[in-house]
């Protein structure tokens, strides 16, 4: 945009110095030669606390994420995201099983958007396989493989200022390790607005994990809970995001979650026995390229 621009002021200054063409026309040929947007873009960000639905996914401690994606004209795209994390590994450590280690989160996904509405309201389906490299992993009465799929549907609306977006997420696998909640599912509500000063946005969400199936009771007496009434629970956050320009933007947020608490414990328990679903700030940066 930026040569753009200066490539019409030149354009301008020529015109009136000469008397000769027009400002239209040395525009046009300065949008020809601006080269078209890649289809390809990357990211990378570093936040002081991983929150995945709510739920602490790096036991509070600050992580570095990062990704690409690619976007074909089609509406096709596909793409690749990845986290530090410590959570596989501290719920093996509260399940008092051998060390793992698990020390990142992979998402692959694909899916198509279009515009089937009307401009500003996208339509997407699409597939994620999260994907946790482990060492050491022991499956037990309570933990499995932590891999999972889901599917997702979403809508993406405009209205002015106002973008955001609603979508169903549900697991076709069993869910982050827990065991038979294949059928779980995740409807959420974005919503940003653009205030147009200093480049800020709000930013608001809520969202509901529903986990299916169910599980020995850990405690006294041999019987079975519920997943639903174990693990749960709505999660929102609030928020503002600072656009820099150039790829780079800031953003401040109070995320929180009402998982509940099981036999005296937390439903989401960090090895130091604290809630990983409390409510907490969170600041990041993102660079996009």
């Amino acid at each position: 945009m930026k040569a753009l621009q200066k490539t019409a002021i030149s354009a301008a200054a020529v015109a009136l110095l000469t008397g000769l063409g027009s400002i239209s026309a040395y525009a046009e040929e300065a949008a020809a030669e601006a080269p078209e947007a890649s289809p390809i873009t990357a990211n990378v960000t570093v936040v002081n606390d991983y929150r995945y639905r709510g739920i602490s996914q790096s036991n509070f401690k600050p992580a570095i994420q990062g990704g690409f994606d690619y976007a074909h004209e089609s509406g096709f795209y596909i793409g690749n995201w990845n986290s530090s994390i410590s959570w596989v590994g501290d719920n093996a450590v509260n399940a008092g099983v051998k060390p793992v280690s698990a020390p990142i989160e992979m998402d692959f996904y694909a899916g198509i958007k279009k515009e089937l509405i009307g401009e500003g309201f996208a339509s997407d389906l699409g597939v994620l396989q999260y994907y946790y490299p482990t060492s050491g992993l022991t499956t037990t009465a309570n933990m499995v493989n932590p891999n999972t799929t889901e599917v997702y549907v979403a809508q993406n609306f405009t209205f002015g200022p106002v973008t955001g977006f609603g979508k169903v997420s549900y697991a076709v696998s069993t869910l982050f390790g827990n065991v038979n909640s294949s059928g779980s599912y995740y409807p959420d509500l974005t919503l940003n607005y653009d205030t147009g000063v200093w480049g800020l946005a709000l930013n608001g969400h809520i969202g509901y994990q529903y986990v299916a199936g169910n599980q020995a009771n850990k405690g006294t007496y041999n019987s079975v809970l519920s997943n639903s009434t174990l693990y749960s629970y709505t999660d929102w956050k609030l928020g503002v995001t600072k656009d820099f320009g150039g790829g780079l933007s800031a953003a401040i947020a109070y995320v929180g979650t009402n998982a509940a608490t099981v036999q005296g414990g937390y439903s989401y328990l960090s090895p130091q026995g604290k809630n990983l679903g409390k409510s907490t700030g969170l600041v990041s940066l993102t660079k996009t390229f």
